[in-house]
């Protein structure tokens, strides 16, 4: 059954404008000499040395890209930006929009694990230009020449003359939805899906995020460590600053995995701080950081965490609140939340002012597709305390942000009342206008449905007192002997199980075989723990017992690998769909 749309909040000043880039040129107008991004640069210093650019400053950057792109593409053509996180992603993003061509959020060809994802982009979205900057100049002109393209087609966006002293002027006719911007999927397949977003699209989730999170100009900061090429990354830490006029604080992604503290540094520096990141995240930030640097922290003004992922792990929320309550961090700060790229990227989010909600349900009756409480759902927050035999928690995402959702059979794509487990489908002004060059796989992602335009999101959910629960990807769901297993059920108990298992870096997948599915994991072994064959397969037999007795299910094959060796996603998520692929590969 549909979902009501949650009651919005009063939104902030919105400007009447339809595109980011004329949004920033009233930004300039308006609020011209105050700081817009702050980049904090930790490859020279280690607490990272700031740059401040205002928004009049960002708006002449972006004028730069713009006057000299425009008369080298035509309408329609795509041009790809391939710098590393800074201000100058922002300019060249920015650039290409107000120059009226399609954007295409990217990343230099660093490192070679992300070559056939990126050969694949550009195979696909065929981009008429190259932007990135001098530093990375050279790297992704070889890559361009490797893939067929020529490198005069490359351009550093920070050795562009300035525009002459000209204000560069908006496209007379551009339409609300016209595309934006093409918004890549994160998986490790070799053909990616790039998400047409709309103008309309775009502007329509930022302020269902802005209302959601209570950003407001001169009130709120957003701080932000995910890549800009990421959904969420671009959406929180660019387009919604300026939708919002809102001041931004920016890192690069490894700066984080080096020290995770400088994140929380960043949210400390800065009161006010909205940040969003996925599960793991909060649970690697809090093993991360010691108690030294957790006596300087100041958290008590943090404003919203959002934590989007699927699904939500209430274990990293438990340990991020208890790592960082001295600090002063407002338990009601922690927001849950769900949201995929073809959506923008934000659909709910749970209620402000109230703490994360963990629903403790029957696990054999939800791999039946039945929501079933186990215990009195009143005052049900997330706690230290492990869950019963047969329990499955699950973290409420809370109500759709201004658009409806809906629980569908994925079989017969039929609405399925509350407490029912399903297909999760989105509508609204958010949801994408399909995927690039793919016209079968957008009419059956993006359907019709009498008067609504559904997206169907290919993850499984149920609603709860009308709040949604995600329980995992349809793709990613395990079938052993014919009852349904949910992955990461099965990866958390196999953390458990030995201390030889790093935390949030297993992989459970199923491969098909004579006699069926079959369980298999991927796991990195804990650091310090060096490859032993006894030691090993002392790991192995610990997580096969778990397994056994907490799941009832055999475990076909498990493999152990260094830290940082299990594939993961571009937003540093788990890629089950990876690691299976990696496990066949070698298998073969």
């Amino acid at each position: 059954m549909p979902v009501r749309r949650a009651e919005p909040t009063p939104t902030s000043e919105f400007l009447p404008a339809h595109t980011l880039s004329a949004l920033l040129r009233r930004c300039a107008d308006r609020r011209g000499d105050e700081p817009a991004v702050t980049y904090l640069d930790h490859s020279r210093v280690r607490d990272g040395a700031a740059t401040t650019v205002t928004w009049s400053e960002l708006d002449e950057r972006v004028d730069a890209v713009a006057a000299w792109i425009r008369p080298r593409a035509a309408a329609g053509d795509r041009v790809a930006v391939m710098c590393a996180q800074s201000v100058d992603y922002l300019a060249s993003f920015l650039g290409v929009l107000r120059a009226g061509l399609i954007a295409v959020p990217l990343f230099p060809p660093g490192d070679t694990r992300q070559w056939p994802r990126l050969s694949g982009v550009l195979a696909d979205c065929a981009p008429t230009l190259l932007l990135t900057t001098w530093r990375e100049v050279h790297a992704v002109q070889k890559f361009a020449v490797a893939e067929g393209l020529s490198e005069g087609r490359v351009v550093a966006v920070d050795a562009l003359p300035a525009a002459a002293g000209e204000r560069i002027a908006e496209p007379d006719r551009t339409d609300p939805d016209d595309i934006a911007y093409l918004q890549y999927t994160s998986g490790s397949t070799r053909a990616p899906a790039g998400v047409m977003v709309s103008h309309r699209n775009v502007l329509a989730n930022c302020r269902q995020a802005i209302d959601t999170f209570g950003m407001r100009p001169g009130h709120t900061v957003n701080v932000s460590w995910l890549p800009l090429f990421h959904d969420m990354g671009l959406v929180i830490g660019l387009a919604c600053p300026v939708v919002s006029q809102t001041r931004s604080v920016l890192m690069d992604p490894e700066a984080f995995l080096a020290d995770p503290t400088r994140w929380l540094r960043a949210m400390s520096a800065n009161p006010g701080a909205i940040t969003a990141a996925p599960s793991f995240a909060y649970g690697y930030a809090a093993t991360r950081v010691g108690e030294d640097d957790r006596a300087l922290l100041n958290l008590d003004h943090v404003v919203a965490l959002i934590d989007g992922s699927e699904p939500v792990l209430p274990a990293n929320i438990e340990l991020f609140r208890a790592a960082f309550a001295d600090c002063g961090l407002p338990a009601r700060a922690h927001r849950p939340a769900y949201g995929l790229a073809e959506a923008t990227v934000l659909v709910s989010a749970s209620p402000a002012g109230e703490e994360p909600r963990v629903i403790r349900l029957d696990r054999d009756a939800l791999a039946a597709g039945h929501a079933v409480r186990t215990a009195d759902p009143r005052g049900e927050t997330p706690t230290g305390a492990p869950d019963g035999p047969g329990v499955t928690a699950l973290v409420d995402c809370g109500p759709p942000a201004d658009q409806r959702i809906r629980i569908t059979d994925p079989a017969t794509a039929q609405p399925l009342p509350e407490g029912r487990v399903g297909e999760v489908w989105v509508s609204g002004e958010n949801v994408g206008l399909g995927y690039w060059g793919r016209p079968q796989e957008t009419a059956a992602v993006f359907v019709q449905d009498g008067e609504s335009r559904w997206l169907r999101t290919g993850d499984l959910g149920v609603l709860v007192d009308g709040h949604l629960c995600v329980t995992g990807r349809i793709k990613d769901l395990v079938v052993l002997d014919g009852r349904n297993h949910y992955p990461q059920d099965m990866e958390i108990t196999a953390e458990q199980a030995h201390p030889g298992v790093r935390r949030h870096a297993v992989a459970a997948f199923g491969i098909p075989t004579d006699d069926g599915e079959r369980l298999v994991l991927l796991a990195e072994r804990a650091r310090g723990v060096e490859p032993d064959t006894a030691h090993d397969s002392e790991i192995i037999a610990a997580v096969r017992t778990a397994l056994s007795d907490v799941h009832g299910v055999g475990l076909h094959a498990m493999v152990l690998l260094g830290p940082g060796e299990v594939p993961r996603t571009s937003s540093g998520k788990i890629s089950r769909s990876g690691s299976r692929a990696l496990f066949l590969r070698n298998a073969s």
